[in-house]
């Protein structure tokens, strides 16, 4: 019986942080390595160009991703990992897409106000029309599944109402992909507990490359709560509450049985261990430097695979659509 295919993407903007490798590497670690799925980890490249970028940065921006997704665990030999660029049959489809997708749709994008609002000065069209990308980059293979988190959802739904009206207008076409929602820790800087862990805010986001020493002195001097006790309350201890999320995630431990580890310990024991659990996780990220010659190789010779299925899939859509081939 033939796997169901997975397809998702992360965008090369720069520095992968904790909340990268958590809320999507290890994840699609998880499911490459479940034996169930046919797996496919794209570089988002092409929607990374709707944000200011500068384009002497972007290609090795591309390559440290890629460099990020083997030493997560992903295996070019279980996994098809390639550029959005170097198999551009995707912006093809998302043309076709856009013109069955109402703008309607697209102004109620939840996403898209969001990052309009933090690019003001760069509201481009890409931007607006991003979701019907994201619908190609999925529905091109096939896709049965896509992981997401729960701010993903309406963009998966938009998908799934893509697939559903292409093939009521121009015959079945397109599978209806379902979700797969991860359980994603929302991490916070660890200098200012009450905003998002962000590459914006370097001091409080603990890189993927950071050293040991980086490391530890951000989790020691992460930034904690009046008392001492180790207990999770969001609202009332949010410093002492996030190093609980990172460390659950980390162990995969439950907060409760952290808690009552620490339930006589001190913040510097905590943090003192925290540190030790944060460099052992991430030493991958830092010992695992694949040559960037070998990577070229690596997406050159996937590309070439992306592009076998997506000419194909292209060629079915333009026969429904009446297109010459």
């Amino acid at each position: 019986m033939k796997k169901p295919i997975i397809v998702s993407g992360i965008q090369p903007t720069g520095r992968l942080h904790l909340g990268n490798y958590l809320g999507a590497l290890k994840n699609f670690v998880a499911l490459q390595n479940s034996g169930k799925y046919n797996c496919i980890f794209f570089i988002a490249d092409y929607h990374s160009l709707t944000i200011n970028f500068d384009p002497k940065e972007k290609q090795q921006q591309i390559y440290n991703l890629v460099n990020a997704y083997l030493s997560a665990g992903l295996d070019p030999k279980k996994s098809l990992l390639f550029t959005q660029s170097q198999a551009p049959d995707c912006t093809e489809l998302a043309w076709i897409l856009n013109t069955i997708t109402p703008i309607g749709e697209l102004e109620r994008m939840t996403q898209y106000k969001d990052k309009a609002q933090e690019n003001k000065q760069n509201i481009n069209a890409g931007l607006f029309t991003y979701p019907a990308l994201m619908a190609a980059d999925i529905i091109m293979y096939d896709a049965a599944f896509v992981p997401v988190g729960e701010d993903q959802v309406q963009h998966l739904e938009f998908t799934r109402t893509l697939a559903r009206k292409f093939n009521n207008k121009f015959g079945k076409t397109f599978i209806e992909p379902q979700p797969i929602l991860t359980k994603t820790a929302r991490l916070m800087s660890l200098n200012d507990p009450e905003k998002k862990m962000s590459k914006s805010i370097p001091n409080g986001c603990l890189f993927l490359n950071d050293s040991p020493a980086e490391i530890e002195k951000k989790i020691k001097t992460a930034v904690t709560d009046s008392g001492s006790e180790i207990k999770y309350d969001a609202q009332n201890k949010p410093g002492i509450s996030n190093l609980l999320d990172i460390y659950s995630a980390l162990t995969e431990k439950s907060v409760a049985e952290i808690e009552n580890k620490y339930k006589d310990k001190n913040y510097g024991q905590f943090k003192t261990d925290l540190a030790q659990i944060a460099i052992k996780a991430l030493e991958p990220f830092r010992s695992k430097k694949i040559p960037d010659s070998k990577i070229k190789t690596l997406l050159s010779a996937s590309a070439k695979k992306a592009q076998k299925l997506s000419s194909a899939k292209m060629k079915e859509v333009k026969n429904k659509l009446g297109l010459p081939n």
